[in-house]
């Protein structure tokens, strides 16, 4: 008989309110680092700019006067001086433009390897549930360190609101300009949609804050289900 999962939430002042439910192909999916590995990498190829570029010895200007004569000199033989081992000569092996990086990712598997991700994080207790974000008419950064200072009083996540770099990711159902705009200015927390959530993202930050978890549990579990589950779904209803 499986255990059903749940998690507390909490309020913006760390303090628990309700329990949650989870679905269990968001948040129970083994821990599958191949899966993951290859599609971080994916991710990473396809965001890479790839501007670096080098020049070999024949792209370098000059260097078509050999520098000195074959034998006589006691010197070693050189035919130019845009060789690699000279300054201001070619790059061997340097980086090229023209290089392409992208690699294919099956819509499938990337949802597996964030579900993946998900679960490992959750294993791990770095997954925090909030009702939501009051800020107000106004946003304020202020207000929003003080609220991951608030809940770093839960167990488990008590460098929330000291870490220095990648300290959390901010999940929410939709945009919302006025939390966004709170936590833009915080080098070290970053706000996401949860349509637009991605394994690259949940592995770079320590903990993974979920905002009104309601909405985002549904949004997560529409985009974890595969095409085969989602036709079987629309002909039971």
């Amino acid at each position: 008989m499986s255990t059903k999962l749940e998690a507390k939430v909490y309020s913006h002042e760390g303090k628990e309110v309700s329990h949650i439910a989870l679905p269990e192909k968001v948040f129970g999916v083994a821990w599958n680092p191949d899966l993951v590995h290859e599609v971080v990498v994916s991710m990473q190829g396809n965001a890479r700019a790839n501007t670096a570029h080098a020049k070999f010895r024949g792209e370098v200007r000059g260097g078509g006067k050999k520098p000195w004569q074959q034998k006589g000199t006691g010197r070693a033989r050189h035919g130019s001086t845009r060789s690699p081992i000279w300054a201001g000569g070619g790059v061997a092996h340097g980086p090229r433009n023209d290089r392409d990086y992208s690699r294919k990712i099956n819509k499938n598997a990337r949802a597996k390897a964030l579900a993946s991700a998900l679960s490992h994080k959750f294993e791990a207790g770095q997954v925090l549930f909030v009702d939501t974000f009051a800020f107000g008419d106004v946003p304020k950064t202020a207000q929003a360190r003080t609220f991951l200072t608030a809940l770093s009083s839960v167990e488990g996540v008590r460098d929330l609101g000291t870490k220095r770099a990648n300290a959390a990711l901010i999940v929410l159902h939709g945009r919302d300009q006025h939390t966004e705009m709170s936590f833009r200015n915080m080098g070290n927390v970053h706000v996401v949609s949860a349509k637009d959530m991605n394994p690259v993202d949940v592995l770079t930050y320590k903990y993974v804050v979920v905002a009104k978890p309601n909405d985002v549990l549904k949004a997560l579990e529409a985009r974890v289900s595969t095409k085969t589950a989602r036709k079987a779904a629309a002909v039971k209803a």
